[in-house]
């Protein structure tokens, strides 16, 4: 959950990149660190898993607003989405404010997706928080791979699949080209802050 520290007048909350093993969670926070540096504090840190990364660094959004007058950090966290990482995933999303799911567009990663989603639902649900009501938002990566004759699903299929009973706000994108990151982002970081502001309302 989010800390308040009054001294510094800042709030500190933890968004967590989630989805299946190679499906672009760490070439997003890549892409967010190197495209939007001024909003950056300090460095990325990964911890290297066999053949997964963990990744994390700070971030400042700024231009969201403050809450009660603070300015909000923001803690951009990456998963290890291979199925044997479970403990790890656990640890990580702890304390976690919001979480962008990064699904895999490619028509061979549909089962995996499906699987990581349920082990979000599932992991999120042994700390006592809802799918349902976590802000939550999709993202459909790897969208340009389409362009190299690689079998892409269908957005529709993909938005049926995933989000017909989740119904969050969902994103076309490509980390490696960048698009629709900067999208999935702030979207997930406005309702992670309106979240926020929820929470606060008894610090009046």
């Amino acid at each position: 959950m989010a800390v308040i520290n009054l001294k510094n007048r800042q709030i500190e909350c933890k968004l967590v990149f989630y989805g299946p093993g190679r499906s672009g969670k760490t070439t997003n926070l890549e892409f967010i660190h190197k495209k939007f540096q001024k909003q950056v504090l300090g460095k990325m840190i990964s911890i290297d898993t066999e053949g997964d990364r963990t990744l994390f660094f700070d971030f400042l959004p700024i231009g969201l607003g403050k809450i009660k007058g603070c300015d909000v950090k923001v803690q951009l966290y990456t998963v290890p989405g291979q199925v044997k990482y479970k403990a790890t995933r656990q640890l990580v999303l702890k304390g976690v404010d919001g979480v962008v799911f990064v699904a895999d567009s490619l028509a061979v990663r549909r089962e995996k997706n499906m699987v990581s989603l349920k082990d979000l639902h599932e992991n999120l649900m042994k700390m006592g928080l809802n799918i349902r009501k976590i802000p939550l938002v999709l993202q459909y990566n790897k969208r340009d791979l389409e362009t190299k004759g690689l079998p892409v699903m269908p957005l529709e299929k993909m938005e049926h699949e995933l989000n017909r009973q989740l119904k969050v706000p969902s994103f076309p994108a490509s980390a490696v080209t960048g698009e629709g990151v900067g999208n999935t982002l702030t979207a997930a970081l406005k309702l992670t802050l309106q979240s926020l502001q929820k929470e606060f309302k008894w610090a009046h």
